[in-house]
């Protein structure tokens, strides 16, 4: 049986990270450690794997606009959420993610699968302002509620700026990721013992 050919224009997805615990959080992971949404099509595997396209066969068709829209909301959380850590307001920010927070997000409706299941859709294909408006709620809904935004946490690796929930049992969840950041951690602690005990 011939392997189903895969689209060159995707991204490998390990290229992209979805583990911060929010859309918007992972909105602006996308900028470390570089530039992660260098193309329209890095832009629609970001849609699709943050799950704001369900079907990835149905990915819409993005401009530069798009892209630049994208870059800019990134920008604004990325000061609304350090700001909110920092204890420094981003009012400028603030404003701008209310104003694209108020256009309709994309409408959901469940469809059947072919094995019989139900699974998340989409009524039309969603246009940049609905997609935008899912991603600022997000941050608005992340904000505002006190508990959940109590859980923010800057990772503790080496110049990683990666913001994230923490949700682990005990609130003791170090770095944006154990395979990334706590990996490259363990490998410096156990080199500084290595070195330590070649000194003695």
């Amino acid at each position: 049986m011939a392997a189903v050919p895969t689209e060159p224009s995707l991204p490998p997805p390990c290229e992209l990270r979805f583990d911060s615990g929010r859309l918007c959080l992972d909105l602006v992971a996308t900028a470390h450690p570089e530039e992660r949404l260098t193309s329209t099509d890095r832009l629609r595997a970001w849609l699709v794997g943050a799950g704001l396209v369900p079907d990835p066969a149905a990915r819409p068709a993005c401009t530069s606009a798009w892209l630049a829209s994208f870059l800019e909301l990134r920008g604004h959380i990325g000061q609304l959420v350090r700001g909110e850590l920092a204890g420094r307001p981003a009012p400028a920010a603030l404003e701008r993610v209310n104003l694209l927070a108020r256009a309709a997000p994309p409408a959901p409706r469940a469809v059947r699968a072919a094995d019989g299941s139900l699974v998340r859709s989409l009524h039309a294909e969603p246009g940049c302002p609905a997609l935008l408006a899912a991603v600022a709620r997000d941050v608005v809904d992340l904000l505002t509620d006190p508990a959940v935004r109590g859980c923010l946490r800057q990772c503790e690796g080496d110049n990683c700026p990666i913001i994230y929930l923490d949700t682990s049992r005990g609130r003791r969840r170090r770095w944006c990721s154990s395979e990334v950041c706590g990996n490259r951690e363990r490998v410096a602690r156990h080199r500084r013992r290595a070195a330590a005990l070649a000194r003695a």
